[in-house]
């Protein structure tokens, strides 16, 4: 089990950091094809991103990306239920995470494009569906994390870091723009965070 809760200690650091290289690499890649759909870095970071990034020449990468990394995240999920069982709000909190993982699995079904004259699509519903979910869940599973985390009575980083995060999330969804890049660093932090204290129960190296 050590193992396993080592190799899911080690997707939790590596998948996120992955996910956010193909989303920079396929910006810059694709950016002539985002620039055409109405993106910009500047002013419109969020118009058809990152989800458009999949309609691109490129696309089929950020399709397997969103499959790749939620598999990782109910992967990961599962490993810190087995870390951290003893803790009450432990099994909420995992199964939110792994929640999250499906939902961003099925960010795989093509988005719609903001600006296109055609009626709204299956495949494009189920998208913005499972965007919704997305948002919903990881924000309930960071506020569980955070009492997961905590030792006794004392709100330790983890702690800090999953309520910070979540807090997040509405301004990520609800405005986007910048807020949704503070909540792309601000995950990837707890991603590595969280992935350091299940390595550490799992017996790993100390960091």
């Amino acid at each position: 089990m050590r193992r396993v809760l080592k190799a899911a200690a080690f997707c939790g650091m590596g998948g996120p950091v992955v996910f956010a290289g193909v989303l920079a690499a396929l910006s810059f890649l694709e950016k002539d094809f985002m620039y055409a759909h109405g993106w910009n870095p500047v002013t419109a970071l969020t118009h058809d991103w990152p989800s458009g990034l999949a309609l691109g020449p490129l696309g089929p990468v950020m399709t397997a990306a969103f499959i790749a990394c939620g598999l990782v995240l109910v992967f990961f999920a599962f490993g810190l239920r087995q870390a951290f069982r003893a803790a009450p709000a432990a099994l909420a909190a995992s199964m939110l995470l792994a929640l999250a993982g499906a939902a961003m699995g099925f960010l795989a079904f093509p988005t719609d494009p903001t600006n296109s004259p055609l009626p709204p699509t299956l495949h494009g519903r189920i998208h913005d569906a499972a965007f919704v979910s997305l948002g919903i869940t990881l924000m309930a599973s960071f506020v569980a994390f955070g009492f997961v985390f905590r030792t006794g009575k004392k709100h330790g980083a983890g702690t800090i870091i999953s309520w910070m995060t979540a807090a997040l999330i509405v301004p990520a969804f609800a405005v986007k723009g910048i807020a949704f890049s503070f909540f792309l660093a601000a995950s990837l932090a707890w991603c590595e965070t969280a992935a350091i204290q299940l390595l550490r129960r799992a017996g790993g190296p100390s960091i």
